[in-house]
């Protein structure tokens, strides 16, 4: 069977058309003159893209979501690479038990996790902050980081630390000049997979933000309960195009297969 045959190109662009479609109808609608969401739309305008500059809550919302996918997805690696190099080389007494922890907020839904940890900050005094908001996304974005060093340090080649051991390096020198290389894709991908979850996390954020660390999705959430304009899908098409451009430079500068395989991996 020819895998590459037209079926299987008409299947294949079948699939990328359905996954894309969602993204090009909103940067569409974004276009729209009409002060209501519209498709097909009877002409071009640019109008929602000016009305943005007259909210400046919503560019105080994306520094904040930005600062906080930041600090909370490397908060997650920083504390997913031991993690992930004990639970891959070791094994110990409650190892599954201490895994199924660390990836049990993948099956609490967020918004059973954003009510919990609202009456558990409230109880225990700490109110609701900032800070407090970076824990609750350091929660959710922990298990994605984890996974993935997981999954490159379990196939690490301990033979090569103790060779770098039997030269005289320290334990520090092995870890940073060996052990940090070898399993650096799996910490790029946790960390850039960490960063998506958190500045797309809505549902939890709700419960936990304050009127001054309101994310980006939660005031897109919040503006589209009392209105139904085009300018949510104008922002959306800011995002997007900024995540494109973004991917090509990385790609351009590092390379995304280097970055995420790592050389020789492909």
């Amino acid at each position: 069977m020819n895998r590459n045959g037209p079926l299987a190109l008409a299947f294949h662009a079948f699939v990328v058309l359905f996954t894309v479609a969602p993204i090009l109808i909103v940067c569409v609608v974004a276009f729209t003159p009409n002060g209501y969401l519209s498709l097909p739309t009877n002409g071009l305008s640019l109008r929602w893209f000016y009305a943005i500059a007259d909210r400046p809550e919503f560019f105080a919302s994306f520094r904040t979501s930005l600062w906080l996918a930041a600090v909370s997805s490397t908060l997650a690696v920083v504390l997913a690479v031991p993690a992930a190099l004990a639970l891959g080389r070791m094994q110990f007494a409650g190892r599954g038990a201490l895994l199924s922890l660390f990836q049990s907020p993948l099956m609490i839904p967020h918004i059973v996790l954003g009510i919990a940890l609202l009456r558990f900050f409230s109880e225990a005094g700490l109110g609701i902050s900032g800070w407090t908001l970076v824990a609750g996304h350091l929660i959710v974005v922990f298990p994605f980081a984890l996974r993935l060093i997981l999954t490159t340090s379990i196939g690490l080649d301990r033979q090569i630390e103790h060779a770098a051991v039997s030269l005289g390096a320290s334990r520090w020198t092995t870890f940073r000049r060996v052990t940090l290389p070898l399993i650096l894709p799996g910490v790029v991908s946790g960390w850039i997979l960490s960063f998506i979850q958190s500045f797309d996390e809505v549902t939890m954020s709700i419960f936990i933000s304050t009127p001054h660390t309101t994310t980006l999705p939660v005031r897109l959430f919040l503006y589209i309960q009392d209105n139904i304009d085009p300018l949510v899908a104008s922002v959306s098409a800011i995002l997007i195009v900024m995540t494109v451009i973004l991917m090509v430079v990385l790609d351009r500068l590092f390379g995304m297969e280097r970055l995420l395989v790592g050389p020789g991996r492909s």
